[in-house]
């Protein structure tokens, strides 16, 4: 297992067996995300998405309170109380929300405890959430005055749609993960003791899999999201023709022959 040096402990990131593990580490706070938590999220990111050996990335929160539980509220006061602080802030968010758009490997949220408002907007950067029983989701915003970037509210609009999505602003209650399920804010639910056991077997299986063709699939998919006009047909198509072409497609073909196990490098 690899460990990277981060300028905070309150975000840990490990790298074994193709699975790069990112961490919330703030269990005092539920893990809500502060100023340096958001810095070092930036370089996780880079990190991982640069490294050929990890396959898939698993963002989960210390401890079994939360997952995250929002942003970290008591730094506002020292962080976010000037127009000028409250620009920066809102500069390095748009910062961390561009870098989850651009990650191009499969990103899993493991989940459990506490998912709240920012927490939330966390879990739903995944391409993959998987939670515990014990866990909690809500949007509180209506109950603090709160204002939801459009970005924001369209990625929960996509995912569970608009009159769920009201429901969820307009009440700001807590639902259980039976509830989260049902309406398709999450995968799967699964009992405390097998969280951990679920969400490694579901990476180990993606990451054995041809990652130009799991890159393919998540472009694409985030394209048909996208208002008909502004949708990159063309990067769609170049991105079938570069499997289509790799030694990745020769070595799937001859692995399947063979009757063996496949062995891709992503190229």
């Amino acid at each position: 297992m690899t460990r990277l040096t981060l300028p905070t402990e309150k975000m840990l990131a490990e790298k074994a067996d193709g699975i790069g593990w990112m961490t919330f580490n703030n269990p005092e706070r539920r893990n809500a995300i502060g100023f340096a938590m958001r810095e070092a999220i930036l370089e996780i990111i880079d990190d991982f998405e640069n490294d050929e050996d990890v396959r898939v990335i698993v963002m989960r929160g210390a401890g079994d309170k939360a997952f995250v539980s929002g942003s970290d509220i008591s730094e506002f006061a020292a962080l976010r109380s000037t127009p000028q602080q409250i620009k920066v802030y809102e500069e390095l968010s748009s910062r961390v929300n561009a870098a989850y758009d651009n990650i191009r490997k499969p990103l899993i949220a493991m989940i459990q405890g506490f998912c709240m408002g920012g927490g939330l907007g966390t879990a739903l950067q995944a391409d993959i959430r998987i939670a515990n029983s014990t866990s909690v989701f809500g949007v509180p915003a209506a109950r603090l005055g709160l204002g939801y970037p459009y970005r924001n509210m369209k990625r929960i609009v996509d995912l569970i749609g608009p009159s769920k999505t009201k429901e969820v602003f307009f009440t700001a209650r807590q639902y259980n993960a039976s509830e989260a399920l049902s309406m398709g804010l999450i995968n799967q639910v699964v009992e405390p003791d097998a969280l951990e056991e679920t969400v490694v077997s579901l990476a180990a299986n993606i990451a054995e899999n041809a990652p130009l063709t799991i890159a393919m699939a998540k472009l694409i998919v985030a394209e048909t999201l996208k208002p008909e006009g502004e949708r990159d047909l063309e990067l769609c198509a170049e991105a079938v023709d570069l499997c289509m072409n790799s030694e990745d497609y020769k070595e799937g073909r001859t692995a399947f022959m063979e009757k063996r196990r496949p062995d891709f490098k992503g190229r």
